[in-house]
């Protein structure tokens, strides 16, 4: 009879949580069918030519939730505008927003967050954080440039990183048209973050 308790008792529980990683699962596919659209229409994709005609869709990780993190989150205070380098050679004007630190296989990161002075004067960005960085898998089986993430403004100590929702920058599949914001030496991991969009090197040919 305690068996049948105790199933019972825990039956609420493994439905939440099966709720909960559901809910996350949908995120990640909500933010791939998104980037995927994106590239495949006209109006606002980064290909050109045969790389737009050929394009199906980006390979992607699987999902994982090791890189679904919480970060302690540290707001910077008295930042100073900074001119970041970009790929073409020119720069952007960014400031330090943040920073996040945040545990991966028992080990300790920190990434540095930033916010561009140009798209905070637009409505719908200024709450918007923008996260470069690189990893152990960039020349392999993601861009050699390293990867971005979109993140807002959190309201508290904390601050989700999904790499899940990680992607290449515009630069990786048109290097032409775009200059991309080169991810600076701080936000270098010495470890692979295998998840987000995967790359196929063969837009630069």
């Amino acid at each position: 009879m305690k068996k049948y308790i105790l199933i019972f008792l825990l039956l609420p529980l493994f439905v939440f949580s099966q709720k909960m990683v559901s809910q996350e699962v949908m995120d990640v596919k909500k933010f791939q069918k998104d980037l995927d659209t994106e590239y495949l229409d006209p109006k606002t994709t980064p290909l050109r030519g045969d790389n737009f005609t050929n394009f199906k869709g980006h390979p992607f990780f699987p999902f994982d939730m090791k890189y679904r993190v919480t970060a302690k989150f540290v707001k910077t205070k008295r930042a100073k505008p900074f001119e970041l380098p970009t790929s073409s050679g020119k720069t952007k004007s960014y400031k330090e927003y943040g920073k996040a630190t945040f545990e991966l296989e028992g080990k300790v990161y920190t990434l540095t967050l930033y916010q561009s002075l140009d798209l905070i004067k637009q409505e719908k960005y200024k709450d918007y954080l923008f996260l470069p960085f690189r990893d152990a898998t960039n020349e392999k089986e993601t861009y050699g440039g390293g990867k971005y993430m979109d993140l807002k403004i959190p309201k508290g100590n904390t601050i989700l990183l999904d790499f899940n929702q990680s992607y290449q920058p515009f630069c990786a599949y048109n290097a032409y048209d775009y200059n991309c914001p080169i991810v600076p030496e701080e936000n270098k991991l010495p470890v692979e973050i295998r998840a987000g969009v995967m790359y196929e090197d063969i837009y630069h040919h």
